[in-house]
């Protein structure tokens, strides 16, 4: 695929202009029983514009590090509560407020059109676009119950069901998604990348007492190279497809559990539910694990960003 500059449709998600009507209602106003989403002038805290503006214009810091721009919010919002993009009762693990209400990911701020590489190996079980779920997405099941997200990109470079390697380019970043239509240019330019580990949405990043899911700890760098023991052996998660089943069903939404339902391959099925507990919570009351192991948190992923371009990132502080 082509890694030519992203055109103005690719950069904002807007390949099908009418496509883009749903996803704008749905996040306004709701849909079915999801709730719409929740925001106020707390919301403004998201928008910072000493660091995204410089980068709308192509600008990489000259050491070379990716800013953080939003961290994972480590108060858990109540079961049953819509999707939140207001600033109330966040924490991040540094113990700050850099995050708000339902930011289950972790933002570095890039100039349209960096590459986006895969933090680990794994096979690609979902490449689509959704402009109220965090835009155009690159999603890969890592195994052992890790799955990761490279949301807003502009262009993906992988198609669902390749395996790919550690450091192997999967998209080219860029703005798409609803935040970006509507506060453009005032939210930076991001890559937002998720990590569920077991179907929970986790920080990679360690508090204390915990291990950071980055193999470089808190200040996570990008793949070197060199071989990493056991990435030969890296086989998707097993499910637990009994589990899987109940989970949808546990779905509020009625088009939503058959839209789910319709998967036919485990994976993108079990990667659509993750999707969908994670954008329209309220419709899950309950949200029981599918993964038909439990695994711990082991430091097992790089930045998922290109050795030449970065050389690690910028904290908050």
């Amino acid at each position: 695929m082509s890694r030519a500059r992203p055109s103005l449709r690719e950069t904002f998600g807007l390949g099908d202009l009418r496509a883009a009507a749903a996803p704008l209602q749905r996040a306004l106003v709701g849909r079915g029983e999801a709730r719409p989403s929740s925001w106020d002038l707390s919301s403004a805290r998201i928008f910072k514009p000493r660091i995204g503006l410089p980068a709308w214009f192509g600008h990489v810091p000259a050491d070379r590090r990716a800013p953080v721009y939003n961290l994972f919010n480590r108060a858990p919002r109540p079961l049953g509560a819509p999707y939140s993009v207001r600033v109330t009762d966040c924490r991040d693990f540094l113990g700050g407020r850099f995050t708000y209400d339902s930011h289950n990911g972790t933002d570095f701020v890039l100039p349209v059109g960096t590459l986006v590489v895969a933090a680990a190996p794994g096979l690609v079980v979902r490449v689509g676009t959704d402009l109220d779920r965090g835009g155009t997405k690159v999603c890969i099941d890592h195994g052992d119950g890790l799955l990761t997200t490279s949301n807003h990109l502009a262009r993906p470079l992988v198609r669902a069901g390749e395996r790919v390697v550690r450091g192997a380019p999967v998209g080219l970043s860029g703005a798409s998604g609803l935040e970006f239509l509507v506060a453009f240019p005032w939210v930076a330019p991001h890559l937002h990348f998720n990590v569920w580990l077991d179907g929970t949405p986790v920080d990679p990043f360690a508090a204390d007492g915990e291990v950071a899911l980055w193999r470089g700890g808190n200040q996570p760098v990008p793949y070197d190279g060199r071989p990493v023991d056991g990435d030969d052996a890296c086989a998707p998660t097993t499910l637990d497809e009994h589990a899987l089943h109940t989970a949808i069903e546990l779905c509020r939404d009625p088009s939503v559990r058959a839209d789910l339902h319709a998967m036919r391959e485990p994976g993108r099925r079990a990667c659509e539910l993750h999707l969908a507990r994670n954008y329209w919570p309220d419709l899950f009351p309950e949200r029981p694990r599918v993964e038909r192991d439990a695994h711990p948190r082991t430091p097992r992923l790089d930045l998922p960003l290109a050795a030449e371009d970065y050389v690690g990132v910028r904290l908050p502080g």
